[in-house]
Parts: structure tokens; sequence; C-alpha cells
């Protein structure tokens, strides 16, 4: 069992958590919307909403991650979309819209720049939890 699937369940079971956002991105997203839908299927009442930030998000996206992203839009209780198409600023718009709706922010923080670091000091500004599965690197999360 991967430690993102062991954390969402641990969030499941310990502390009551039942709805998980995700923003559909390549990479962290994906896996943290797999490992819900993998908990979900023991735990019938945990539900995944995915957030896109726009309708053609995947524009760009090779064949296997756009497969990908589309199964899991089709496991997924609900899907929102911000933007009919890209615009600059909506990826940013849809890191605020899940912090906003979030009890605590989930992450693999590994970069002080990008979308991860600019959600993480987001979050941060707004008194809502993370938690960083990435292995510890002190002078990172110091800097946010």
């Amino acid at each position: 069992m991967s430690s993102l699937r062991r954390e969402v369940l641990r969030l499941v079971r310990e502390e009551g958590f039942t709805r998980f956002l995700s923003g559909g991105a390549v990479g962290f997203d994906l896996l943290a919307a797999e490992a819900v839908l993998e908990v979900a299927a023991d735990y019938p009442n945990v539900e995944l909403v995915i957030v896109r930030p726009c309708a053609d998000q995947t524009r760009g996206w090779n064949a296997k991650d756009v497969a990908r992203y589309e199964a899991i839009l089709a496991r997924a209780n609900d899907v929102v979309t911000l933007e009919p198409a890209y615009r600059p600023g909506c990826m940013q718009a849809r890191n605020r819209y899940l912090v906003d709706r979030s009890s605590i922010v989930l992450c693999y923080l590994t970069e002080s720049s990008g979308g991860t670091a600019y959600t993480v000091r987001y979050a941060r500004s707004r008194g809502v939890p993370v938690l960083n599965l990435a292995p510890p690197q002190p002078d990172l999360l110091s800097g946010l």
C-alpha cells in the first residue's frame, strides 16, 4: 500500500474525512484521486470531487495521461469546472477554490516555487493545515 493511500485511509478512519477534492493535474493530483477511489471501494461514503481549472485542462497532455484522467472523471462523484477554456490565472483560481473548500491540504511539496508551493502558501495564509507527504526538507517549508 502506498504512503498516499495509507494517509487517505488514515484521514477517513481517524479524522472522519469523507469528501476529497483533487485538481486533476498530472502527477500527485491524479495519484491522490486514484488513492481516494481505492479507499472509496471499501468506504462507500467516501467521495471524490475533481475540480478542473478549465474544460480543456488536458490540452497538450499525452494520450496515456488523458485516458487515465478520463477514467478518474468517470468514477468521481462530482466534477466542478471553473472555466470553459484555459485563461491565464485559471490554475491558481482552481488552487484557491480547492483550499477555500478544504479542512486540510494533502500535498507532495518538493520545490519552493510552482503551483504546489503557491497552494501551500495560500493554505497557510487561510489557516488551513498542510500535510506534506514528501520527504522532510526543513529549509523548504521554512521559506514558504
